[in-house]
């Protein structure tokens, strides 16, 4: 695929997933990779309302209409993606994995470390909305590095993951790619400071990598049906290779891209596959039925 952007409108798809019959291990025979995944859904509800409240306290800033419309239109799809991987943690209860344990230090993370703090008007509060929206540049990075990776993930289907949870990645991941680059085209918008992009990477970088790690070896330590659950990064490596999680090496060639004062979000996923897949979805084309 070509890293090509057309700019869209932005909206949001009102998706809906039914999960009576998806498996604990959707990947079948591979706990490892379905709770891989699966940290996803402990992650993104409270990071992505942390997205939606520090982005509701950007707009007044934003001088430019159509930089405007499209936060907007960001900030409906995030609140979605929110709900849609919350609603899977009922699943996972039933099947006997509680993330709850987990989900709390997730909500500490977003509500208390990096939530509003009671600083004085001026430059002390501007400077904190400023570092998370480039913060959330930097973790969008990555959002399209994998929207972009799960599209294309045709080893999944081969192995027969459960369709649901792929139409759920996917429709996710398409619309990942489709807003790629609204988080960072704010950010340069309000500031746009070198040093700042560098240092906040550098934050958004290791906190991901420690609460992924955490997550996955979380999952498997509590999974009922293992009697010595681990994940290691030797696993995560190895699934890499075989197509059935993001490859190591394609991971660490995002790093400088980021990095490039040249860099733009455009150079990260297609568009038009994107869009091909949101006009394709089950999830999606049901949602456009109904609000139609």
């Amino acid at each position: 695929m070509s890293n090509t952007q057309a700019r869209v409108p932005l909206k949001a798809r009102q998706v809906s997933f039914s999960w009576d019959h998806t498996p604990l291990h959707w990947v079948p025979g591979d706990p490892f990779t379905t709770h891989t995944i699966n940290v996803l859904h402990l992650l993104l509800p409270a990071g992505e309302r942390w997205f939606v409240r520090v982005y509701q306290q950007a707009l007044p800033l934003i001088r430019d209409d159509r930089l405007r419309e499209d936060v907007i239109g960001f900030i409906g799809q995030e609140a979605v993606h929110s709900q849609a991987h919350d609603e899977v943690l009922p699943r996972l209860r039933e099947l006997g994995l509680d993330p709850t344990p987990y989900t709390a230090q997730v909500d500490w993370f977003f509500e208390k470390l990096l939530g509003d703090r009671t600083l004085p008007p001026g430059r002390p509060r501007r400077w904190w909305l400023l570092e998370r929206i480039a913060l959330i540049a930097a973790i969008e990075h990555y959002t399209a590095f994998l929207g972009n990776w799960v599209l294309n993930a045709g080893e999944l289907d081969r192995r027969g993951a459960d369709p649901v949870m792929l139409d759920l990645l996917r429709w996710h991941g398409a619309e990942e790619v489709e807003h790629r680059s609204v988080a960072f085209e704010l950010f340069e918008h309000l500031d746009g400071s070198y040093r700042r992009r560098v240092r906040t990477w550098a934050t958004a970088f290791t906190a991901l990598v420690f609460l992924w790690q955490r997550g996955a070896r979380f999952f498997m330590a509590n999974d009922p049906t293992l009697t010595d659950g681990k994940a290691t990064f030797r696993d995560f490596h190895d699934r890499g290779r075989r197509g059935l999680l993001p490859g190591t090496g394609d991971m660490l060639r995002s790093i400088p891209r980021y990095l490039s004062r040249a860099y733009h979000p455009s150079q990260e996923g297609d568009t038009e596959q994107a869009l091909a897949y949101l006009a394709a979805s089950p999830a999606a084309t049901a949602a456009e039925r109904r609000a139609a």
